[in-house]
């Protein structure tokens, strides 16, 4: 087993080797992995792909005199990359007074003499007590996805976003502070450039060098495409609508997939905290809202395609056809539209060039443990800003709201300003909006604007949040069906007269002016946008669904 932890065994004599190798086996097998290698370069690159992996040396046992590098040496180096390993070295007679010397100057644990016959006298007790020695001390390596960047990389924010709210374990590493950083990226065999930043290391040891999101996905194991060209049901879309209507519908026998551009959980799953959502009393956080729905959704056989998104859709008869992002086509002869909305941009200079490098939608839980000691800036007013604002103020030093208006009130939900203001590390400042972000490589500064007096004032921070608002991802749609004039999917009464209707059953009431296709959740106009509703109306939804195949 790749968990269990290792003792690794050096000796340049094939028959030393195995014979050393079976003893350990035999003795150790069922609770350590026993590894070899017949030189001191050889162990040397065997410990650095370990430590890639994420394994760990629990014990070094190696041969003193080999060609190339010595057992000493050997266990010198060994012993910087697993600083906890014990390390033992094994000799011949002649060998004793250099064995003594090494443990007195390169502070070896122990050494042990050939031949070792019976090991049950001369082997295990002396190995028993240092594996019990580094037992005491053990702390197992993290076994996950390890992503290597400075704290300013735009794209090793959007990875850890990615494997945050994919809820995929991951461990962030500063190459510019931690050592461990840039000794991993020495075994990976990287140079020390930004152009090998960021490297990510998986739980295999596989290496990705600035990788894509959907190169990474595919390492970690996520599925980008669909297992069928067909469909009874697709549900572009995976928030809380979507997922809804993925759980129902696959639950009640439609074969589902569901196609997700970013994560599941949508932008509710960026939330730190909902707490007034039906049935959880101290509130939920919206990866942990997610995560069950992606459970519940697999566990009734839904495909979930993520990082995948729709470009095209058109329809032939009583297929509805979508062109995915990777070119390839998927049809179905019902289509749930449940796109969500995308963060508003913030339109001021400096902010596109920051993105990622200390400005950021959203992203709150994602950054918010590197905003230690720090002060940040949230701009916004709604519930999603002082969701936000609450989940900084455990972690940064003091957490400024920047609105627009003269207070909360018309915007945000009571029970939120009830708890910003008896946060004291929470300052809320009115009538103030962001007028130009400003700095080097990163974000440094911002200029913000008191509307009541018109003064320019330049705020030091490298940390600035926006939650503005959202807007539908409407756009690849173009006039298949239609849209409000910000892009929003008309259904039901919604759409205009004039738009015809070719099916003698009337229209349903979350479906679009086109059979067969409906809209749910926040992208849907005149939607109510809370996690709730959006729930409400995919689970909805798929009874109309049932109703429209029935006459396909």
């Amino acid at each position: 087993m790749a968990d269990k932890p290792v003792i690794l065994t050096v000796d340049d004599d094939p028959a030393v080797l195995q014979s050393i190798s079976r003893d350990l086996r035999s003795h150790y097998g069922d609770r350590f992995r026993i590894v070899r290698a017949d030189s001191g370069d050889k162990a040397l690159e065997v410990t650095e792909q370990l430590k890639l992996r994420g394994d760990t040396v629990a014990l070094f046992l190696a041969d003193q005199r080999m060609p190339g590098m010595s057992g000493v040496e050997f266990l010198e180096k060994g012993s910087e990359i697993f600083p906890k390993a014990k390390r033992a070295l094994l000799t011949a007679y002649a060998d004793t007074n250099a064995a003594i010397s090494a443990i007195n100057e390169a502070h070896l644990d122990y050494y042990l003499l050939k031949p070792w016959d019976p090991p049950e006298e001369k082997l295990y007790p002396v190995l028993d007590d240092l594996i019990q020695d580094w037992k005491a001390g053990f702390k197992p390596e993290f076994k996950g996805v390890k992503v290597i960047s400075d704290r300013w990389s735009p794209l090793s924010h959007d990875l850890r976003d990615f494997l945050s709210r994919n809820q995929i374990p991951y461990r962030w590493l500063d190459i510019e502070t931690d050592s461990d950083a840039q000794k991993l990226v020495e075994y990976a065999d990287s140079d020390k450039s930004s152009d090998c930043l960021p490297l990510v290391i998986t739980g295999d040891g596989s290496k990705l060098v600035r990788p894509t999101v959907t190169d990474l996905a595919q390492q970690v194991g996520l599925q980008t495409e669909a297992a069928k060209p067909f469909y009874d049901l697709v549900i572009i879309g995976g928030g809380p609508a979507g997922l809804a209507a993925a759980v129902y519908g696959a639950s009640e026998g439609l074969r589902t997939v569901l196609i997700e551009r970013e994560a599941p959980g949508g932008q509710a799953g960026t939330s730190s905290r909902i707490e007034n959502y039906l049935g959880f009393p101290v509130g939920l956080s919206g990866d942990d809202l997610a995560r069950r729905a992606v459970t519940q959704a697999k566990r009734f056989g839904v495909e979930i395609l993520t990082p995948q998104s729709a470009t095209g859709l058109r329809i032939e008869n009583d297929y509805r056809i979508i062109t995915l992002s990777d070119g390839k086509e998927i049809s179905c002869h019902a289509l749930i539209l449940a796109l969500g909305v995308s963060w508003r941009l913030l339109k001021v200079p400096g902010v596109d060039k920051f993105t990622g490098a200390g400005v950021y939608y959203g992203a709150a839980k994602t950054e918010a443990p590197a905003c230690k000691g720090e002060e940040v800036y949230v701009v916004g007013g709604a519930n999603s800003a002082g969701q936000a604002a609450m989940y900084f103020s455990q972690y940064a030093r003091k957490v400024n709201m920047l609105v627009r208006g003269e207070s909360l009130v018309k915007s945000m939900s009571q029970y939120l300003i009830d708890q910003i203001d008896g946060t004291e590390n929470i300052e809320v400042m009115p009538f103030h909006s962001v007028k130009e972000a400003q700095g080097g490589d990163r974000l440094e500064k911002i200029l913000v604007e008191d509307s009541q007096t018109g003064e320019i004032k330049e705020l030091p921070t490298n940390y600035l949040f926006i939650f503005i608002g959202a807007t539908p991802s409407t756009d690849w749609l173009e006039d298949t069906v239609q849209r409000d004039e910000r892009g929003f999917l008309c259904t039901g009464p919604d759409i205009e007269a004039e738009r015809g209707w070719p099916l003698e059953r009337d229209r349903f009431l979350l479906e679009t002016d086109v059979p067969g296709i409906f809209a749910v959740g926040d992208v849907r106009h005149g939607s109510v946008k809370r996690v709730a509703s959006g729930v409400g109306e995919g689970s909805i939804c798929v009874q109309f669904v049932h109703r429209h195949l029935a006459n396909v």
